[in-house]
């Protein structure tokens, strides 16, 4: 009779076989014997500055390989595919079509979200998300009841939850009744076009506030309702500029708690960046270091860890293994925050409060 020995080889072919029917492996401790196994092959859509951001994030993780770039400016995608000896396209259709690959990361601005994670989705390729996951509900949700049919694994850029800092804060909080939270997002608007546009960004609050609301979020739970206050207040000559440069929100959120959001594009210089979280006696200030104010003692915490670095690293080990336990912003999730801020935009253009499930 032939005796089957569990090699570490022999284990790491189970774990596969596992990954491969979306079956979470019984062998977590194979971890460590990882370059073993075959690279997790990525595939790029959108090669921007937070791509670029993705990709030098993602030469620090081990065993995993670029095998491929799509974008609509042709140069761009070329330039970013001969770093990594990948292929570069110039529509993703193609991409999506002719390469084999693991995971997508799809690094376009709001608006440019139209069928890469659908079918991404249909041919079971695991999804990592930019935010906003996209500038209308119609588009997330879409989105969201493909992936739900197809089991993948999927992930969104909300790194901020990913800080040490931020997990400091949350252990900190964990048994402590928050009473408010104060954000902020106090600088000037990005140089590129679609930015300034409505209909392309959704706006501050949509675009890039959208961190302020997502970290809110996930400190005191969801958002129930919401009403905000727009005003284009200096920015009227700045061409092509039909979004607001000035805004504020007021949230209640489900767990009793109630917050203001505030933000601004009108600083040549960033002034603050961050959320307040107020409880008795308690002030913790989260900008990624950590103030936490009490009666007589003040403790900052300064650095922490690389929290895009942390977020790239917890995507590719759900990809490799199955087990999303380290993913802390899924598609379905970011689609709340979405939800949010769109909210948000319509209470500014009613006048009225606006209940977020709505």
């Amino acid at each position: 009779m032939r005796t089957f020995t569990y090699s570490h080889y022999s284990l790491l072919n189970i774990n596969c076989f596992f990954r491969a029917f979306a079956i979470k492996s019984p062998f977590p401790q194979l971890h460590s014997y990882r370059s073993l196994l075959m690279p997790v092959k990525i595939g790029f859509i959108g090669a921007g500055g937070i791509a670029n951001a993705h990709m030098n994030a993602l030469q620090v993780v081990e065993d995993v390989q670029i095998v491929a770039i799509a974008d609509v400016i042709q140069e761009r995608a070329e330039s970013a595919a001969a770093r990594f000896l990948a292929r570069a396209y110039s529509d993703y259709h193609e991409m999506i079509e002719s390469e084999k690959m693991d995971a997508i990361y799809v690094c376009v601005p709001p608006f440019a979200h139209e069928d890469q994670e659908v079918l991404a989705a249909q041919k079971g390729i695991h999804l990592f998300v930019e935010k906003p996951v996209a500038v209308n509900m119609d588009t997330a949700r879409r989105v969201r009841d493909a992936i739900m049919r197809s089991d993948i694994v999927t992930a969104v850029g909300y790194h901020w939850r990913y800080g040490s800092n931020t997990e400091r804060a949350r252990e900190f909080l964990r048994d402590r009744q928050i009473g408010m939270v104060l954000g902020y997002w106090m600088g000037g608007f990005p140089g590129v076009m679609w930015w300034r546009q409505m209909a392309r960004s959704g706006g501050q609050m949509v675009e890039q506030t959208t961190h302020i609301f997502d970290l809110a979020r996930y400190i005191c739970g969801d958002v129930a309702e919401v009403y905000a206050a727009y005003a284009n207040r200096v920015s009227q000559n700045i061409p092509e500029f039909d979004v607001y440069d000035v805004g504020t929100a007021t949230l209640k959120f489900e767990t009793g708690v109630v917050g203001t959001i505030s933000n601004t594009c009108i600083l040549s210089v960033p002034n603050t960046v961050g959320l307040h979280v107020i409880a008795k006696d308690l002030v913790v200030e989260i900008h990624g270091d950590l103030k936490i104010i009490e009666p007589g003692h003040t403790e900052v915490f300064t650095g922490g860890s690389n929290a895009m670095l942390e977020e790239n690293k917890a995507f590719i080990e759900a990809v490799r293994t199955g087990n999303t336990d380290g993913i802390r912003s899924t598609y379905a999730d970011a689609l709340k925050t979405l939800a949010t801020t769109l909210a948000c935009n319509e209470s500014a253009a009613t006048g009225k409060p606006v209940k977020v499930k709505d």
